[in-house]
C-alpha cells in the first residue's frame, strides 16, 4: 500500500498528519505542494490544490487532519484485513 501526503511548510494539519503516521510507524512519500507543477497537476487530478492532501492506492482525502484521520483509518484497516 502506497501512501503519498501532499504538504506545505507551516502547515499545522500537515505536521499532525506527519507526526500521526510516524507514531503508528506508517510509511509514506512527502510531496511539498509548492514545488513547481504540483499544485497545478492537484487541481487537474484531484480537483483541489489545498494542504494537506493524503492519496493512497486510488484514494484521497484532503481538508484538516482531523477530517482526514478517521477515513485514512478505515482505509488501512481494510488493506490489513
Amino acid at each position: 500500500m502506497k501512501i503519498i501526503i501532499y504538504t506545505t511548510k507551516g502547515c499545522p494539519d500537515c505536521y499532525g498528519l506527519k507526526q500521526w503516521l510516524n507514531y503508528k510507524n506508517i510509511p509514506y512519500t512527502e510531496i511539498d505542494i509548492e514545488e513547481p507543477g504540483i499544485s497545478e497537476y492537484l487541481k487537474n487530478k484531484y480537483g483541489v490544490r489545498v494542504a494537506p492532501i493524503t492519496v493512497i492506492g486510488d484514494k484521497f482525502f484532503y481538508g484538516t487532519f482531523d477530517v482526514q484521520k478517521p477515513q485514512i483509518e478505515a482505509i488501512l484497516k481494510k488493506e490489513v484485513k
